[in-house]
């Protein structure tokens, strides 16, 4: 599958930024949402707004709405916009970072789970660009001009990635993940018994029809970039499945997607509904057990664990692992007892 110089690895281009937000008040009359937003935006025209609800940017308590929606009392209006409200504006933030290599050309980074990536919607500090930008001066810019970044994971995903530290290394860094010469390898915990041992799960992923908050697998190609990912089961503990996940290509919540495409939703994903109970049994005690994994890992059960690339100036084939971080190691030995005991309950 080609790939063109703009669609560069990561999908930067398919996030949401916040650009608006309004709750109406107990007293709030019907009212259409385009009339609402231009008494509320500054130098708003009912044009550009009923645009924007056209291209699906206007959201009413997290739903997409047309420009003729009837606002009512204590409904929540959002205007998501695909750019930041303010580009460019980077503060410099004394975070701690977890390096795990560095040299003159790149570094490589052991990213925390909660830890943002990029300024972007609610979070335009305290991110890892920030930290970086305290750290390093005159970090190249990504086509999306974040300096540094060659690829990124979820806010709530741990694990590996690589910055650029210079021109060089960004441009040639980029055509390797272009290019598909890199591995990256992620393990993860799912829901439900992974029926086969290993498989390969090939779709286009673009946003989500109705909730533009997630992304979605789709058979079409207009509907999105073409996406693979395979994958390979650790380990069989009962009513979850721990496999490992390698990309081939690298779109928006991708390993999320396609797992909860072939009916795996990731443990504990909220955004993706893998923190309801979607397997199991209706006993009051696994219900406790499953909401006390829940707390333990109180994120998706998703971590970047190897990153593996070429050099960009030695050539040399650099390949980095990580441990399973403890909040999730925890959370896979209670299952794996778990699975144990009831196995042998059985006996």
């Amino acid at each position: 599958m080609q790939e063109n110089n703009a669609d560069m690895f990561e999908d930067f281009d398919e996030e949401l930024f916040e650009h608006y937000r309004f709750e109406a008040g107990k007293g709030q009359a019907p009212l259409r949402v385009d009339k609402f937003l231009m008494n509320l935006v500054e130098n708003a025209t009912r044009n550009k707004i009923q645009q924007a609800a056209a291209n699906g940017n206007i959201f009413v308590n997290d739903e997409p709405v047309k420009s003729n929606y009837k606002v009512k009392a204590n409904d929540v209006v959002r205007v998501l916009m695909k750019q930041p409200p303010f580009e460019n504006i980077i503060i410099p933030e004394n975070i701690p970072l977890n390096i795990v290599y560095e040299d003159d050309t790149v570094l490589v980074i052991n990213k925390e789970p909660g830890l943002v990536v990029h300024p972007g919607h609610g979070n335009y500090t305290g991110t890892l660009v920030n930290a970086l930008a305290y750290h390093f001066e005159n970090l190249p810019l990504n086509s999306s001009e974040r300096p540094g970044l060659v690829h990124r994971i979820d806010k709530d995903t741990s694990g590996l990635l690589v910055i650029a530290k210079t021109e060089w290394a960004m441009a040639d860094l980029q055509r390797q993940f272009a290019e598909k010469t890199t591995e990256r390898e992620y393990v993860a915990i799912v829901w439900g018994n992974v029926e086969q041992e290993e498989g390969t799960i090939e779709s286009y992923i673009g946003r989500h029809v109705k909730d533009r908050m997630q992304m979605a697998a789709f058979d079409d190609e207009e509907k999105g970039k073409w996406a693979v990912t395979h994958y390979k089961v650790l380990e069989r503990l009962g009513y979850v499945t721990l496999v490992a996940c390698k990309l081939e290509t690298g779109r928006t919540h991708q390993i999320r997607v396609h797992m909860k495409h072939i009916g795996h939703t990731l443990f504990n994903d909220e955004r993706y509904g893998g923190h309801l109970i979607l397997k199991g049994t209706t006993f009051t005690k696994y219900k406790q057990f499953v909401e006390n994994c829940f707390q333990i890992l109180p994120r998706q059960a998703l971590h970047a664990k190897t990153l593996g690339f070429e050099h960009p100036v030695t050539k040399e084939f650099m390949r980095f692992d990580s441990e399973v971080p403890q909040d999730m190691q925890q959370c896979i030995e209670k299952w794996r007892n778990y699975a144990h005991n009831s196995i042998h309950d059985l006996e």
